[in-house]
């Protein structure tokens, strides 16, 4: 099957959809690939690259005249009723950000041609498709493209800093909305120096925030913020009464403001009002990532950067491709994974039970096919059947998380308390405990030290070191939260390794029981490596379709 790579006709817009290092990719997989004279120009990709890694280099017609054609940007609806994909052939593919809730005109452009349909915005954000969610890919550029734009307008330090010429403090940055742009924003912020806050009204977000070395803020009112797909929810009038005197309380302090807001289908929310812009302090700067959509902030200006009260707001819509090369780089690997999910140039189709495809389906053969409808949840085998759930017409409830029971766990599942020994497995342990130290006991002094041969004195090591390693790696599993089981075995494995090599160099220079005591130690510690491996290996296996 023929690709076809357009270049990007939207003004400003500098991204490809695929570099040439995934174009190489694609030939070796059987892809014939098209791509259109100078398309990677703008992102520092030369057509003789393409062409070294396979790539035919040809005119517009041809390309758009290719089985699947692949874009960044929407097709362009000019004044006259014209669209860019009229120059597809009936029955074609279409693969690119299509946001069909908001590009009515254009789906109905496409229907007309019986296109099939594809939008990069609607993977779904579920575990297996986090390797084609190329709205992630796009906002942690983004977030990361923020910092250095306030920076660049910032007049001071990110750090702080003391010099003989004076004390500079360091700046103070509020990021809004901890999701993926968010959280590479504060990441880049805090790695440049900066104390930086931020405030998202999903608490689940709160140990992200803190582990990248940021400060949640929160408001008391208790309300999930929780939304479908990962995305937030519209909060109460009383919750955003409550956020808004926060943000006007932050906005006396802080030099930086980032706000990431979105709402998928709608206008972004309105969070940084023109007040909250005037308590701020001369030099300050706000950048809105929301600014495509209306913007959080007040004073924003799509596609510009405007200074009101002596604040600088810079609302550019276009940050990921002023990073084109590294954007063109990571959205051609979102849509090497996409098109392998669909079975790749020799078994490519559109799976309806594909649930990381079908959400992404806008048009077959130019039937509307979007929004896609609830996958069905297999039960396990076994199980009686469940009744189909009703559709929820209710708004979402907030759920408190189940507590934890008191006294011993009962189990030893993902984030479970850790489990208290039992009583058998103590009298176990005591017992083997009481035996080996008896055979010390009786090795290092009940034969005497006339009889403490070379090989008795070497079985007492042994015993010594088998000792301790018991009781000490006991304590040590026993006390790991079962959470932490999977990785902990992974590390096991090497130091495992490493007990195998010592017990057979020592089984065959030792003699007699020393030997013995080695072997059975290479003979453990193997065990733990083929049962590591298969522990791995099925937890691995839960995480493949």
């Amino acid at each position: 099957m023929k690709l076809g790579i357009v270049k990007e006709t939207r003004a400003g817009e500098k991204r490809v959809a695929a570099s040439p290092n995934v174009v190489s990719k694609w030939v070796k997989a059987g892809w014939d690939v098209v791509v259109e004279r100078d398309a990677g120009l703008a992102a520092n990709f030369r057509d003789d690259d393409f062409s070294k890694a396979g790539a035919t280099i040809a005119d517009h017609a041809d390309v758009w005249a290719a089985d699947i054609v692949l874009k960044v940007r929407a097709p362009e609806v000019a004044a006259d009723g014209s669209c860019e994909a009229d120059a597809m052939r009936e029955g074609a593919t279409l693969i690119s950000f299509l946001y069909p809730a908001q590009n009515e005109a254009l789906i109905g452009k496409l229907a007309a041609r019986k296109i099939n349909a594809l939008a990069m915005d609607c993977v779904p954000r579920i575990s297996r498709a986090q390797k084609m969610d190329a709205l992630s890919s796009m906002a942690n550029i983004s977030g990361y493209r923020a910092v250095t734009e306030a920076a660049n307008h910032f007049g001071s330090f990110f750090t702080g800093q003391f010099t003989a010429a004076g004390k500079v403090p360091p700046a103070k940055v509020l990021i809004i909305g901890a999701g993926v742009a968010g959280l590479a924003a504060l990441g880049a912020a805090k790695g440049l120096g900066a104390i930086v806050r931020a405030f998202d009204v999903r608490a689940a977000v709160e140990d992200q925030i803190k582990s990248l070395g940021g400060e949640f803020l929160t408001v008391t009112i208790k309300e999930s913020g929780d939304g479908a797909g990962g995305y937030a929810k519209e909060m109460s009038k009383e919750f955003l009464e409550a956020e808004y005197a926060l943000f006007r309380e932050q906005a006396k302090d802080v030099n930086i403001v980032i706000t990431t807001a979105l709402i998928p289908g709608k206008p972004a929310p309105k969070l940084w009002f023109k007040d909250m812009v005037e308590l701020m302090k001369p030099g300050s700067v706000v950048v809105d990532l929301a600014a495509e959509q209306g913007g959080n902030c007040e004073y924003t200006v799509p596609g510009q950067v405007v200074v009101e009260k002596g604040v600088t707001i810079i609302g550019y819509t276009d940050m990921p491709s002023r990073m084109a090369n590294v954007a063109s780089d990571l959205y051609g690997n979102n849509l090497a994974h996409f098109l392998d999910e669909m079975g790749g140039a020799k078994g490519w189709k559109i799976d309806h039970e594909n649930d990381a495809v079908r959400p992404a389906l806008v048009l077959e053969a130019g039937e509307k096919k979007w929004p896609a409808p609830p996958m069905k949840v297999q039960a396990p085998s076994g199980a009686p059947a469940a009744a189909a759930p009703k559709p929820a017409v209710a708004a979402p409830v907030a759920v408190k998380p189940a507590a934890k029971p008191a006294g011993k766990s009962g189990g030893h599942g993902h984030g479970a308390a850790p489990s208290e020994p039992s009583k058998t497995a103590g009298m176990v342990m005591a017992i083997v405990g009481l035996i080996a130290a008896g055979g010390w006991a009786y090795l290092r002094w009940g034969a005497g030290a006339d009889s403490l041969d070379r090989s008795s004195g070497l079985l007492l090591q042994q015993l010594s070191t088998f000792i301790l390693a018991v009781f000490v790696g006991w304590q040590l599993i026993w006390n790991v939260a079962p959470a932490l089981h999977t990785p902990l075995m992974s590390v096991t494995n090497a130091i495992s390794g490493i007990i195998v090599v010592g017990g057979i160099v020592s089984a065959s220079n030792f003699d007699g029981n020393a030997r013995w005591v080695a072997v059975a130690a290479a003979l453990f510690a193997t065990i733990n490596i083929a049962g590591g491996f298969l522990v791995t290996r099925r937890m691995l296996a839960m995480f493949r379709k």
